[in-house]
């Protein structure tokens, strides 16, 4: 006698029970292209108003560059848009010209403290780091404790004991006082020693000495290739925080034909701040502080395809 399974279609066994899951699974295949979009509708939304609150405050300092002192506070374009009269080439005469070329010199002591302080803590940086890194000496485990130390120290903690140091040196006042700070940087220390840790084979080392190698010569020639995206690294960043140091010149220096860009533009605001209407200078201000930062910009520029070829050498290791 024929079982009355025999009159059910082959192709419909077992159908009831694996129809749930097709269905589930469709479902699921058709909610997921939308919630995707939903997410990354939210992650573009999220990184534009990221770059709206970044890129404003650059914005307005462009266009306050281009507005005189009446239009700064009066002018017919808002805040964050140009006004009638175009003043940025006024406003840069100005600036050059005023107080016989005060701010060129200003400009030309924060190149030499930038540069001077990061070329030199970049070297020391190297150095060190490389030595802690490949070397194994007595004391390299507390030295590199300490290193970490004194990353966690803030800055601008050290400025008031580094005053009175070099005030007993008779160093204050001078561009030594600014310089000599400058090439401290435990962080950058910190960094080429992880990186020369990571990048540079020990293998490598030790074939270069069995071929004869100096120490020097397997630092120039094997390691200090492979250090390029730490190194431009240190050097941006050391570069930028000596330009945009500020407490530290502010203590050390009092010479106005010392100063860097940062204090004494502070200085000019300090005095367009007291109201005297023959002492207003906020067009001067902004536009100083435009031009300050164009160097930066172009460092940038200037070494990312240095930094960009370092990375990719230090991601195929």
């Amino acid at each position: 006698m024929a079982s009355m399974f025999d009159k059910v279609p082959a192709g419909s066994r077992g159908s009831s029970s694996a129809a749930p899951g097709r269905t589930a699974a469709s479902v699921a295949d058709r909610r997921a292209p939308g919630s995707h979009r939903s997410s990354a509708t939210l992650t573009h939304l999220f990184l534009l108003a990221m770059v709206v609150y970044f890129v404003t405050p650059l914005w307005w300092l462009i266009i306050a560059s281009t507005k005189s002192e009446a239009g700064l506070f009066g002018g017919t374009g808002g805040p964050l848009w140009f006004d009638r009269d175009f003043a940025l080439f006024a406003n840069l005469a100005e600036l050059f010209t005023a107080e016989n070329g005060l701010y060129l010199t200003w400009l030309r002591n924060s190149f030499l403290y930038a540069l001077s302080g990061g070329i030199g803590s970049t070297i020391l940086a190297v150095l060190a780091g490389y030595g802690l890194a490949i070397y194994q000496f007595r004391g390299s485990r507390v030295f590199f404790a300490v290193l970490l130390g004194a990353v966690m120290v803030p800055l601008t903690a050290l400025v008031i004991p580094t005053f009175v140091l070099l005030s007993e040196l008779n160093l204050t006042n001078t561009i030594w006082a600014v310089i000599l700070p400058s090439l401290l940087n435990p962080f950058g220390v910190y960094l080429m020693r992880v990186y020369a840790q990571e990048v540079v084979p020990t293998e490598l080392l030790e074939a270069g000495r069995m071929d004869g190698a100096g120490e020097l010569r397997l630092f120039f020639q094997v390691a200090l290739p492979l250090l390029r995206p730490a190194l431009v690294t240190v050097l941006l960043l050391s570069v930028v925080a000596t330009w945009n140091n500020y407490f530290l010149p502010l203590v050390m220096v009092n010479d106005p034909q010392l100063l860097p860009v940062t204090v004494g533009l502070g200085q000019w605001l300090s005095i367009s701040r007291q109201g005297a209407a023959e002492a207003q200078v906020w067009n001067l201000v902004v536009t100083g502080a435009l031009v300050s930062i164009v160097p930066l910009v172009i460092s940038f520029l200037a070494l990312q395809r240095y930094w960009r070829g370092g990375l990719a050498l230090g991601s195929l290791k």
